[in-house]
């Protein structure tokens, strides 16, 4: 097993060394993985004046999977845009096919009191996003701003082709077949024509997973149905822009958007693993951040594209036990109970492990 280890900026690298230590252990056992580091980001500007060098990128394709920190911060937000830290992200998205975005929202019962709705409102939450990842409005031309100062004018274009939503959707279907067997296709039909093309294909597809129940939601109301009755959903899947906005609002109700990993697939299984929280420069470097999320991203990489479910379930238990043992990172941290450091936590993971 051959892992790119692409840490970042900002908390990028503290979390990411916790993840390694978890991986460590797994070493030590006599487990075969090689890794191997590589700038990305802001840091690969800072020596390059390339957020996505071609050596990052040659080491991206050539592994099984990446473990990816986090990218981004204040200093690099007057660059022109091709030069900017998420530039890197979006191009590791598009240049290896990483349309698939899974994002599970699960509230473990040691965080229930955690999240800033009621604990009967989240407890048992298990929630799995499907986001399409190289469409849609981030990707879509053309795009720009253009006018004298005054009268300017900013457009972009929502774009989907029939071939990205139908493999998108299938992979919603597979995913709910291997769980609950709901999947709520969340779009925004009465206004946008690429939604109701994605409502149309979802219904054609449909009769192929007769053993999966399908409903439709518009984007809005999912967004209030999450905080009003989130237990309702099983499988979310949806398009690129309303899948990055639901999907941190139901990071949320786990308690923190710490606490959420995701995975980025591509047809064949070869995964991009993240947390999904950002690189939080305000605390980068004070050992406050949380690494749960990141040593999850790990979990689902063992699952997803190696195939391991033991070892993602494995790591998936020593998480629970460290939280069980009344570890708190800041972020996920009730009144009365002091918050432990970036690498404590991961300590106890790696010992519980």
């Amino acid at each position: 097993m051959k892992i790119a280890l692409l840490a970042g900026d900002g908390i990028g690298p503290e979390i990411l060394r916790e993840a390694v230590r978890v991986l460590d252990v797994l070493r030590s056992e006599g487990l075969g993985v090689e890794t191997e580091e590589a700038l990305v980001g802001g840091a690969a500007y800072d020596a390059s004046g390339d957020p996505l060098p071609k050596a990052t990128l040659d080491l991206a394709k050539s592994s099984d999977a990446v473990l990816f920190g986090a990218v981004g911060g204040p200093q690099y937000d007057t660059l022109p845009r091709d030069k900017r830290p998420e530039k890197a992200i979006l191009g590791l998205r598009h240049e290896c096919d990483f349309f698939a975005n899974l994002r599970p929202a699960n509230v473990f019962p040691e965080l229930a009191d955690a999240s800033t709705l009621k604990a009967e409102v989240v407890s048992g939450l298990d929630i799995m996003i499907v986001r399409e990842l190289t469409g849609d409005i981030y990707f879509g031309k053309p795009r720009g701003i253009s006018g004298p100062k005054g009268d300017r004018v900013g457009f972009n274009t929502m774009h989907y082709t029939e071939p990205q939503i139908r493999r998108i959707l299938h992979t919603g279907f597979k995913t709910a077949r291997a769980r609950g067997k709901r999947l709520c296709s969340v779009d925004k039909m009465n206004v946008l024509e690429t939604s109701q093309l994605w409502r149309d294909i979802a219904e054609e597809i449909a009769p192929e997973y007769s053993d999966v129940a399908l409903s439709h939601m518009l984007v809005d109301n999912c967004a209030m149905q999450l905080v009003r009755n989130p237990r309702q959903f099983d499988v979310i899947v949806t398009g690129n822009l309303f899948g990055d906005i639901l999907s941190d609002e139901a990071s949320m109700l786990t308690g923190s958007i710490g606490m959420l990993p995701s995975a980025s697939l591509d047809a064949r299984g070869k995964g991009l693993y993240e947390p999904i929280h950002g690189s939080a420069p305000d605390i980068a470097g004070r050992g406050l951040a949380n690494p749960l999320a990141m040593i999850l991203s790990m979990a689902m990489m063992f699952r997803y594209t190696f195939g391991r479910i033991d070892i993602a379930a494995r790591i998936e238990k020593a998480v629970r036990a460290a939280l069980a043992a009344g570890l708190r990172t800041a972020d996920i941290a009730v009144k009365g109970i002091k918050p432990c450091a970036t690498a404590e936590m991961g300590t106890a993971v790696a010992k519980a492990l």
